[in-house]
């Protein structure tokens, strides 16, 4: 699997002077996101935690409702790229072609290559009442997050996304990459595990 972090030769010019030096950037890699053999959208992102990534995006676009309904993820490694391979139950073959992509490449926010505005506008999933966090506990999980954020402590160009523990007062888990975005946007809906 590709290294999501590789070093660069660089020349800077400062106060006149060219210097020689190396600074880590991130790797970005095209993964192309299957379902029952079809690609349904391409995306730049950090070649690390992939499993969790497809399982997030399955979880945010809709096309399952729990992880378990994920029968088999395959994580292949192409020339150009990762195929992050998902084949689902027969039922959930509608969802797939009702929202499919018309181009590859993603935007974050999610709507590049949507067919329709209707698609574009769904309502929001409903939330269930659930807990109610406190400003200070709030402020303790931003805190918390940026000693886990390690690509972006080499090069200061990632973001990263967690799940808040609150029973423990930690983050269950932590990923970075520029395609957390994804992995994130529904976390009502992550594994409660």
């Amino acid at each position: 699997m590709r290294e999501p972090v590789h070093k660069a030769i660089r020349k800077v010019w400062r106060d006149g002077v060219f210097s020689d030096g190396a600074r880590l950037i991130p790797e970005e890699t095209p993964l192309a996101l299957t379902y029952n053999g079809g690609t349904y959208a391409v995306m730049m992102g950090s070649p690390e935690d992939l499993g969790d990534f497809a399982v997030g995006f399955s979880l945010s676009e809709g096309i399952v409702q729990s992880a378990d309904e994920i029968e088999t993820l395959d994580i292949v490694e192409l020339d150009g790229g990762i195929e992050l391979r998902m084949w689902l139950g027969p039922d959930k073959a509608e969802r797939i072609a009702e929202r499919r992509r018309n181009i590859a490449g993603p935007t974050g926010c999610g709507l590049c290559g949507l067919d329709s505005i209707s698609e574009a506008v769904r309502p929001a999933a409903v939330v269930p009442a659930g807990r109610v966090f406190s400003p200070r506990e709030i402020m303790t999980a931003v805190a918390a997050v940026a000693p886990l954020q390690e690509i972006n402590h080499q090069t200061r160009a990632v973001h990263a996304a967690a799940f808040w523990t609150a029973a423990r007062a930690s983050w269950r888990c932590a990923r970075t990459s520029a395609a957390t975005m994804h992995w994130t946007s529904s976390p009502a809906r992550w594994p409660a595990t």
